[in-house]
């Protein structure tokens, strides 16, 4: 028998290929399931030398389930999905591939934002029904050098936004408390308290990591803040925001319109979803997209690559390059 068992937890990929060119040279056997709720993943997995998670919940019921588990290997940025106290109860390492997808979810989330500023959807969905006027957008549309947009965290990802968006004349706000004022301003950015940058920015955008001090942080409170024309993004995680709050939100005019790449109940995580479990979907000012900031061919294939890189290199008895503390 082979020496290593890496079981794939659950996986949206045509195949596992590349997985497999990076683990099988060290004699591992790669074993796709798709257990992407993650229920029964530790009966499925038992046996496991190593992990390589996509959307699966791994509980501390399941870690207590793998007998000989290395390591788990998230598919992505991250780790909120994974109890990162009993891997490393257990003695279990956790990676994460940090990196690879700086540039997609940026352009990503200034694409959305540039659309919904300039009412694109609302135009285009008028011009469908006949309505061939300036006006038709139902709304007013703005200069972007007159606008300022927010950023709630300031980590990579949002750094890159705040590059980007300096091109086009838009002024830069940021709340972050772990990240200096002074190095705010080395990027052309303001840093400001959360209250004040709800209240100033047109568009407010979600960069911060779901953990249970974020978790629906733009809730009915925060949207009362914002401007009635501003723009609210989330290419971040879904639970962040209060979908109940923000459909409320949008109903009633507090903001203009709302752009997200997730949904709070996280529709890849479940075995059945329907668009009718979420009523911001039957919103005209409410563009969603089916949790796809990430992709790209090339961030496709790094990410995969570097998950399997990871478990490669613990299975190896090395430290893999992208650690995650508990």
């Amino acid at each position: 028998m082979p020496p290593f068992k890496v079981y794939v937890s659950d996986y949206d990929y045509p195949d596992l290929t590349i997985e497999r060119g990076v683990l099988e040279p060290i004699g591992a056997t790669v074993i796709g399931l798709q257990c992407k709720t993650g229920a029964r993943l530790g009966e499925l997995a038992a046996d496991a030398d190593a992990i390589l998670q996509q959307y699966a919940k791994i509980t501390r019921e399941t870690i207590a389930r793998l007998t000989r588990c290395r390591v788990i290997c998230r598919y992505g940025i991250g780790v909120d999905i994974v109890d990162l106290e009993a891997a490393s109860e257990r003695g279990i390492l956790v990676t994460n591939v940090p990196d690879y997808c700086l540039d997609e979810v940026a352009d990503h989330t200034i694409a959305m934002g540039f659309m919904l500023l300039r009412r694109i959807p609302m135009y285009a969905a008028a011009a469908r029904k006949g309505n061939w006027h300036w006006s038709a957008s139902g709304g007013p549309v703005f200069r972007f050098r007159d606008l300022a947009w927010g950023l709630i965290g300031f980590g990579r990802i949002a750094q890159n936004i705040a590059r980007k968006l300096g091109a086009f004349g838009l002024s830069v706000l940021a709340f972050d408390p772990y990240v200096s004022e002074s190095y705010m301003r080395t990027l052309g950015t303001r840093k400001l308290p959360l209250e004040e940058l709800l209240a100033t920015a047109d568009v407010v955008t979600v960069m911060c990591p779901h953990t249970p001090h974020t978790h629906h942080l733009i809730d009915a409170a925060a949207l009362r803040r914002m401007k009635p024309r501003a723009v609210l993004l989330n290419c971040a995680r879904g639970k962040i925001v209060d979908n109940a709050a923000l459909y409320q939100a949008l109903s009633e005019g507090w903001i203009a319109a709302a752009g997200l790449d997730d949904t709070e109940e996280e529709p890849a995580k479940l075995d059945a979803w329907s668009p009718s479990m979420n009523p911001l979907f039957g919103l005209e000012n409410c563009v969603i997209t089916p949790h796809v900031a990430y992709v790209s061919e090339s961030a496709l294939r790094d990410c995969r690559r570097i998950a399997a890189e990871n478990a490669r290199a613990v299975l190896l008895g090395q430290t893999p390059p992208n650690l995650v503390r508990a």
